[in-house]
C-alpha cells in the first residue's frame, strides 16, 4: 500500500501488489476502488498531471481527471 497523494481535494492510495487503486474525492466524499484498465487509466493520467504540475506550491487541479472516473466514484466516504 502506497499513498500517492493527500491534498485538500483528493486522497490516492495504490495496492501495486493487487493491481488497484483506491480514490476518494474529499469534496465529494465518495470514492472507488479501481481495479484493470480503470486503475491503469487513471495511474497514467494523474502521473500526467503530476508531472504538469512539478511546482510543489502550485495547487493542483484533478477536475479534469476526475470527470472521467466520476460516475464510477459511488462510495460514500466516511470520516471518523
Amino acid at each position: 500500500m502506497n499513498i500517492v497523494l493527500n491534498n485538500p481535494a483528493l486522497y490516492v492510495v495504490d495496492y501495486p501488489s493487487v493491481g488497484a487503486i483506491e480514490v476518494i474525492d474529499k469534496r465529494r466524499a465518495r470514492g472507488a476502488f479501481l481495479e484493470g484498465e480503470a486503475a491503469i487509466r487513471f495511474r497514467r493520467e494523474l502521473l500526467d498531471a503530476m508531472e504538469r504540475h512539478d511546482d510543489e506550491e502550485e495547487e493542483l487541479d484533478f477536475d479534469l481527471n476526475l470527470d472521467g472516473f466520476d460516475a464510477l466514484l459511488t462510495q460514500p466516504a466516511i470520516y471518523q
